[in-house]
């Protein structure tokens, strides 16, 4: 299976635009607090810059439903992202109100999945697996242990897309990726040479190295 890729924490058009040149499925942009958060006007520009078939995501922290869902409808997100710890309470509220496919953060600490897991796999579109670090949503760069997280999630049967972030980099990302046999790899901090400020060399080497990775397990399968 090749991993499709998400470029998130957008705060830039040329960045965008390069996602797509490159391929990658989505493009993300931050809704919470983070020294990536942009406006939805600043969003508008950004995302343009990435045509389709490139997916667009907002990322939400403690936003209510029908915040999501007005951004989401002013903006023509594809997906949107709640990332502030949502249960599938949270999850079926937003779906209520808009039509396109909600995914849920899974923050975890240390070597487990947090409670919510087993519910959010089952409901949510996609879960995004990410690290827990104090005072942050996420783009922390904290690298998620991921053989041990892998034999977590089987326990659970799930629905959901599963979407692999935390700490993921052009170094680390094919050893994640035949760890965890995500649909997505999520990155963001990894290929970055400031908050929020993509480095287009990290970004191409990111875009290199799932698909080398995916070329492999295929000619090993």
């Amino acid at each position: 299976m090749v991993a499709e890729i998400k470029f998130c924490g957008m705060t830039r058009a040329e960045d965008a635009r390069l996602a797509g040149e490159l391929g990658a499925s989505y493009v993300g942009v931050i809704f919470a607090p983070s020294p990536r958060r942009r406006t939805l006007e600043q969003a508008r520009e950004i995302l343009a810059a990435a045509a389709p078939p490139v997916r667009a995501v907002g990322v939400f922290g403690e936003a209510t439903a029908d915040e999501v869902a007005s951004a989401a409808d002013a903006l023509g997100l594809d997906c949107v992202q709640l990332h502030a710890d949502p249960d599938e309470r949270a999850v079926r509220a937003v779906r209520r109100m808009y039509g396109g496919e909600v995914w849920a953060a899974l923050r975890c600490a240390g070597r487990t999945l947090p409670e919510s897991a087993e519910a959010l796999l089952g409901e949510a579109d996609a879960v995004v697996l990410d690290a827990r670090a104090p005072g942050q949503l996420g783009g922390t760069g904290v690298r998620l242990e991921w053989a041990a997280i892998a034999e977590e999630l089987s326990r659970f049967p799930r629905r959901a897309k599963l979407v692999l972030a935390g700490g993921l980099t052009p170094d680390n990302v094919a050893a994640a990726a035949a760890a965890m046999s995500p649909d997505v790899v999520d990155v963001s901090s990894g290929v970055e040479s400031s908050p929020g400020i993509k480095d287009h060399a990290r970004m191409r080497a990111f875009a290199d190295a799932v698909r080398s990775a995916s070329l492999a397990r295929g000619v090993k399968s």
